[in-house]
């Protein structure tokens, strides 16, 4: 078996490279697998960051996970705005934040890849 089907990308991440009204994503299978790897990996190192943030200036998890959204879009060429949301959502998972706030507002429209 090969590495790039050892992975288990979860279904919420496919979803981003799923254009409205489609099945088949936009991107194959190992460059999906890629790019869930680097998210889930910064979303991991993100949490001690993020609650150190919290922690430090006194905000809340809201504008913790709002920072960290505006600080992944500072160079749309790393990661497209469905990306950004889909890290500080998994980051809000992993610290067992709430994300209620976030999930109201629509991450900035961008073409599906």
């Amino acid at each position: 078996m090969t590495d790039e089907f050892q992975i288990h990308i979860p279904p919420s991440f496919m979803a981003l490279f799923v254009p409205p009204g489609k099945i088949k994503p936009t991107m194959g299978q190992r460059d999906m697998a890629q790019r869930y790897e680097l998210c889930e990996d910064l979303a991991n190192l993100l949490t001690e960051k993020a609650a150190n943030m919290q922690f430090t200036l006194g905000i809340t998890e809201d504008l913790v996970l709002q920072q960290c959204e505006q600080g992944l879009l500072a160079d749309p060429s790393v990661f497209s705005a469905l990306e950004a949301r889909w890290v500080v959502c998994r980051l809000a998972e992993l610290l067992n934040w709430p994300m209620d706030q976030l999930l109201q507002v629509p991450p900035t429209s961008d073409p599906v890849v």
